[in-house]
């Protein structure tokens, strides 16, 4: 079951929408909470965690563009409702799931839903995979965390969590796959010497890369991998025929 919240200052919108709700869809979605601003909205979200959010974007006081300022991370797809056009632009720059016009209409909130359970799928097949990457560059008999430095004492990091490293003058930068990053007061080869690991490759001066993450190699002019998080890091050119090697199994 999809637990929702509506945030709307209208009491009609709010209402009309839920009963639309409940009338087509009460076997995928409960709404567990109807708010009249962005601040009552921020509050239901935290009590009741929920997996969508539809938000008015006019709203007095705070719009409802305001509410992503309130997370630093937000764990929810957010669909936008409003009577004016000239928001969809807006509303796509927040990444939103979907942007719906008032009077909202059962044809366009079923496309909607079924964008969210299509994207919940899609987010689904991610952490498969990345569970089954994370199963395959582990050895159940052997240590497969790193300890690197820090201020305090080690953090420590499983390995096949680092997605690359990179190298920031005498520091080095630690990109993890849950998008934290550690800065340690080491160089990059110290960094690649305490890995000794197969799934890390230098493919340039600065970048040291999982290849477990890497899905696309350019060997235009430009030389660059994609890594599955979207990432491009440039590869160098003597380092190119390495590289190509590993991938290609042939080391």
């Amino acid at each position: 079951m999809i637990i929702a919240i509506i945030i709307d200052n209208e009491l009609n919108s709010r209402e009309f929408l839920q009963k639309l709700i409940t009338k087509h869809f009460s076997e995928k979605i409960t709404v567990v909470a109807t708010c009249d601003s962005v601040d009552t909205g921020v509050q239901a979200i935290h009590k009741y965690a929920p997996e969508l959010v539809f938000v008015d974007i006019q709203m007095p006081n705070q719009n409802g563009f305001k509410l992503f300022s309130h997370f630093e991370t937000t764990n929810f797809e957010v669909i936008f409702t409003t009577a004016f056009k000239d928001y969809a632009i807006d509303a796509i720059k927040y990444s939103a799931l979907d942007y719906l016009l008032k009077p909202i209409n059962y044809i366009d909130l079923l496309a909607a839903i079924k964008r969210f359970e299509e994207r919940k799928i899609n987010f689904i097949n991610q952490k498969k995979t990345e569970a089954l990457l994370e199963n395959l560059g582990s050895n159940n008999n052997s240590f497969n965390k790193i300890a690197l430095p820090t201020h305090n004492g080690y953090e420590l990091i499983k390995l096949n969590n680092i997605v690359y490293c990179q190298s920031e003058s005498n520091y080095c930068k630690i990109i993890c796959s849950d998008g934290g990053e550690l800065l340690i007061s080491k160089t990059l080869k110290h960094v690649e010497e305490l890995i000794e690991n197969n799934l890390f490759i230098r493919i340039h001066k600065s970048y040291l890369v999982n290849l477990n993450y890497v899905i696309n190699y350019d060997k235009t002019a430009d030389l660059k991998v994609t890594l599955s998080t979207g990432i491009q890091l440039p590869v160098s050119v003597r380092r190119k025929e390495h590289f190509l090697n590993r991938i290609l199994q042939k080391e």
